[in-house]
């Protein structure tokens, strides 16, 4: 599915995207993105810092992010900002709903914002926008 600009609307909500929080996704994130803190694939390791078990990198949390937005914008669309802060970890076992919604629409160049956030059982993992551009 492809959404054009014409169709946007400010205040559109983007489809719930709900993602299982397994070790694998954590590990294979942290490695993916070259991240080999310890915290993130090591578990007593993590228990030493005061975690409960290892927690998700925020490089791996921003593809999620990207994913999110993606998913919803088409092929087509160019993810052209990322702002984004975490908050509450991601731990295995859990369970991350994103929920977006269009922010603002820039009719010179077919941008638009969208806010969102990604919740846990802890509470808000991540907040923030992503600006990408709708053919």
């Amino acid at each position: 599915m492809a959404v054009e600009y014409s169709k946007v609307s400010v205040g559109d909500e983007l489809p719930t995207q709900e993602i299982p929080i397994t070790a694998a996704l954590i590990v294979g994130g942290a490695v993916a993105s070259r991240d080999y803190t310890p915290v993130h694939h090591d578990t007593p390791a993590a228990k030493a810092t005061g975690a409960q078990d290892i927690f998700m990198n925020i490089l791996t949390t921003n593809g999620l992010v990207g994913r999110f937005v993606t998913d919803w914008a088409g092929p087509n669309a160019t993810v052209t900002k990322v702002g984004i802060k975490l908050g509450a970890p991601n731990h295995p076992g859990d369970t991350m709903k994103l929920v977006g919604s269009v922010k603002a629409k820039n009719d010179a160049n077919n941008e638009i914002e969208v806010q969102l956030v990604g919740k846990n059982g802890w509470g808000h993992h991540v907040e923030g926008t992503v600006t990408l551009t709708l053919p």
